[in-house]
């Protein structure tokens, strides 16, 4: 049985002046990507996949290293696009958020539609998967758009249901020969 591996950045060194895609993890997340290496998925791991923006390529980083892989950066995985409206302070975000999974179809003030921006994470990973090498595949991105791919996944339409718990850091397993869900959002670091 190999498994897809998908992780979330965990958290970030936020800076209302750096763009988004541009943010680094913070100290914590950093720690809790190191913490993560203890863990016994991942072992198994022969292959990392990432998303192109910094936090997410850092995460990666961090178990390539262990492992002595290399990191596969795909432009088109990266997090839903809000560009439109750059950083917002948490409580807005959230609103906006809750807007985005709700109203999949609708562009909520300028952000990429929830069903684009899961159709193009589902794409990307059917296009990793279809290049499968032996071993576990890693593929480190985002909530918004991990959460996307959990719920097509496991068949479920597009709501805030199955987001990620807050701060980032989780992970779910997907059976990549029987095409099922192993399990949903669980701590990195255990």
């Amino acid at each position: 049985m190999s498994t897809l591996v998908y992780i979330t950045h965990p958290q970030v060194q936020v800076d209302a002046s750096v763009p988004v895609p541009e943010w680094s993890l913070s100290d914590i997340g950093r720690a809790r990507a190191i913490a993560m290496l203890d863990q016994p998925w991942v072992g198994p791991i022969r292959r990392i996949v990432s998303s192109a923006e910094r936090k997410a390529v850092e995460t990666a980083e961090i178990l390539a290293r262990h492992l002595r892989l290399a990191v596969e950066v795909r432009q088109w995985m990266h997090e839903n696009d809000r560009s439109a409206t750059g950083f917002l302070p948490p409580p807005e975000f959230e609103a906006v958020a809750d807007q985005f999974f709700a109203n999949p179809y609708s562009s909520i003030r300028g952000w990429e539609r929830a069903i684009d921006a899961q159709n193009r994470i589902v794409s990307e990973v059917d296009t990793v998967l279809a290049t499968r090498q032996a071993g576990d595949i890693a593929v480190v991105g985002h909530g918004g758009v991990g959460t996307l791919l959990l719920l097509s996944l496991s068949g479920r339409e597009i709501s805030r249901e199955a987001d990620q718990p807050p701060g980032g850091g989780n992970y779910f397993a997907y059976d990549i020969g029987a095409r099922q869900v192993i399990h949903g959002w669980r701590p990195i670091d255990g």
